[in-house]
């Protein structure tokens, strides 16, 4: 029995980037299905709308957009219930419309929608196509396109158990000079990178990124795609807890 392969975003269901993740499913397999949100959910991290009924539009046979719905709830949506008795072996999020690169990987509904498809049992994967937004923030897929494939397939083949997932990020540079895949740590930056950024409108306020906290270190995922012109793969862990310092703080800690 081959892969069954579950596709979603945060961009939305018609967004550009899921056509070409459907395109990289499709070459894996013949078992492919999308449940996405039906709208921009960027910066939705892993929120579930506890409390909120959500409805399912049905686009075709296996796509499926989920009204008001976030990444997290779409895979839910999907595992549970919409592909049957038989989840998905592969839970595909992206391809995202910019970089999720570093700390930014906290508040991506992209990696959300990898890392709940690994809480649900599947390898979990999450892909993004670098911009450089010194240039341009039009997106430049042809990264994605040309290395997207080989880099899900390495990934599945590499993936252990499932207590990781996987977040990818293809670089801007030209397709044929990319140098290959690196895997990488996460950028630690030295402060949260988010800001508030007043609006041109009077008395509102965007939450953004108006710089990159520097220093950044060559040896993490931001300058080795940015820079280095590698696609990058790093593979995070479920469990989050640093249990070398719970062994530590274990019995020392008193009220």
């Amino acid at each position: 029995m081959g892969l069954r392969i579950l596709i979603t975003n945060d961009d939305g269901v018609d967004a550009p980037g899921i056509a070409i993740m459907a395109d990289i499913a499709r070459a894996l397999s013949d078992d492919v299905w999308i449940v996405a949100p039906d709208g921009n959910q960027s910066g939705a991290g892993h929120r579930l709308s506890f409390g909120h009924e959500l409805t399912i539009d049905q686009r075709d046979a296996r796509t499926f957009a989920v009204v008001g719905g976030s990444p997290a709830d779409c895979v839910v949506a999907g595992m549970t219930h919409l592909l049957g008795n038989r989840p998905a072996d592969v839970v595909l999020s992206g391809v995202n419309a910019g970089q999720n690169l570093g700390d930014i990987v906290n508040c991506s509904g992209t990696a959300a929608g990898a890392r709940e498809g690994a809480m649900q049992g599947a390898i979990g994967i999450a892909m993004s196509q670098g911009v450089d937004y010194e240039i341009s923030r039009d997106v430049d897929w042809s990264n994605a396109k040309a290395h997207g494939l080989a880099a899900a397939r390495a990934v599945i083949a590499a993936a252990q158990g499932r207590e990781h997932y996987y977040n990818v990020n293809f670089p801007f540079c030209d397709p044929a000079t990319t140098k290959g895949i690196a895997v990488v740590p996460l950028q630690r930056f030295s402060r949260s990178p988010f800001s508030y950024y007043p609006s041109d409108n009077a008395g509102k306020f965007f939450v953004a990124i108006p710089q990159t906290p520097l220093p950044l270190d060559r040896g993490a995922d931001f300058e080795t795609m940015r820079r280095d012109g590698y696609v990058t793969v790093t593979p995070l862990l479920l469990q989050q807890t640093d249990m070398g310092l719970a062994e530590r703080l274990n019995g020392t800690l008193t009220l």
